[in-house]
């Protein structure tokens, strides 16, 4: 069998930063592995980034000397968190936690609408109904949420300044942060919300550590937060440029979990997720030594044309296994029954409430640019 080697790129190159979409496109058509300095070797085609997901033993999670409970540890102890975690997220918790997130999603709308319904969607309304959102969750306080808000956008500068003592100083921000929200919890009831619960979750027999602790809640805000904002911008850029869906699904609010799944297939909310190899092996023709380093890129895999046939066509009738919007394995998104919940409860509200959704005339979209996906900018008018 022939041997072939990943394609060099550039991910900074003047054509990725106009339009990662059609720049991951492009690779993936002329190899299905990719090679960069920054992002090692990038798995592009969905047959291969399926292979990735379902051979846990040979494509390790465990990339960073962080704790990144649960999904960045690999077996016997991934199974052991996700045993402990995955019940935040039982049907019975969505159904309950439905009322608080549908009361946000009202506000959330009627403060937009009480603006005159023209704003910029990432930072005046995706982001912080996104935070707000996953704090009620948690049990989070106004206060706390403003804080995290403001931690969001430090993260984020420190994340783009590539400073590597700068990301550490606001990474033990969060950490300090957490410490205070356990201190604020000490003495309270396991039953009082689900950061305390958390705190009295125990794992192999023994409570979480402070530093799970904040690994944990780190994702479920920051990890989720980014993902939510992200998908609230590409939903409402669909439904602005396609009237015709926007208004079947405001009569028929039950298309809407189909439709929000295929939309973010088709312009997804998150970039790439980490692997490093176990043992040398094969992947997609290209040889690989134990010790690489991948990158599974979720946007070039969900729009593979060898699985999704004419994959910028939005169709209602494909098969959903096939997405990998929210990955494929064990290492299945664990948050993804609350993110569907979230944007599912914010549609409904805002289409319920509206009777256009449009872009604004006179402010082009800015798409956004890795590590970030969907858009830095977007202007929209709700009527």
């Amino acid at each position: 069998m022939s041997h072939t080697t990943p394609t060099p790129w550039n991910p900074q190159a003047p054509e990725v930063l106009a339009d990662q979409r059609a720049a991951y496109d492009s690779l993936r058509e002329r190899c299905p592995l990719a090679h960069s300095d920054s992002q090692h070797t990038s798995v592009l085609r969905h047959a291969e980034v399926m292979q990735v997901l379902q051979d846990h033993a040979t494509y390790s999670s465990a990339v960073s000397a962080h704790p990144a409970v649960p999904n960045g540890y690999d077996q016997p102890q991934h199974t052991q968190y996700r045993r402990a975690l995955d019940h935040f997220f039982a049907p019975e918790r969505m159904a309950h936690f439905e009322p608080v997130c549908r009361a946000l999603s009202i506000a959330t709308a009627q403060e937009a609408l009480a603006l005159g319904g023209a704003l910029e969607i990432t930072q005046e309304f995706a982001l912080p109904f996104a935070v707000r959102v996953q704090s009620a969750f948690l049990g989070w306080p106004t206060l706390l949420q403003d804080e995290l808000l403001g931690w969001l956008r430090r993260s984020h500068a420190a994340t783009r300044s590539g400073d590597r003592a700068q990301t550490s100083a606001v990474a033990r921000e969060f950490e300090d942060l957490v410490e205070r929200v356990c201190q604020a919890r000490r003495d309270a009831p396991p039953t009082q919300d689900i950061s305390s619960e958390l705190m009295h979750t125990r794992v192999d027999g023994r409570p979480l550590d402070l530093r799970e602790l904040a690994s944990v809640l780190r994702n479920w805000t920051v990890g989720e937060v980014g993902t939510i904002a992200a998908s609230i911008g590409i939903l409402l850029h669909w439904l602005a440029s396609h009237p015709d869906w926007q208004q079947r699904l405001r009569e028929q609010p039950a298309l809407l979990p189909t439709a929000i799944d295929e939309v973010l297939r088709i312009d997804g909310p998150l970039v790439a997720n980490r692997r490093i190899t176990s043992r040398p092996v094969e992947l997609g023709g290209c040889p690989l030594p134990a010790g690489e380093r991948l990158s599974v890129n979720w946007i070039a895999a969900n729009r593979d044309p060898r699985v999704f046939g004419d994959p910028d066509e939005f169709r209602m009738d494909r098969d959903p296994a096939l997405n990998l919007l929210y990955g494929a394995g064990i290492h299945v998104c664990p948050g993804a029954p609350l993110a569907r919940l979230e944007l599912r409860v914010l549609l409904e509200e805002v289409l319920a409430r509206t009777r256009l959704i449009r872009l604004s005339p006179d402010h082009a979209p800015v798409r956004a640019v890795a590590p970030d996906a969907g858009y830095a900018t977007l202007r929209v008018q709700l009527r």
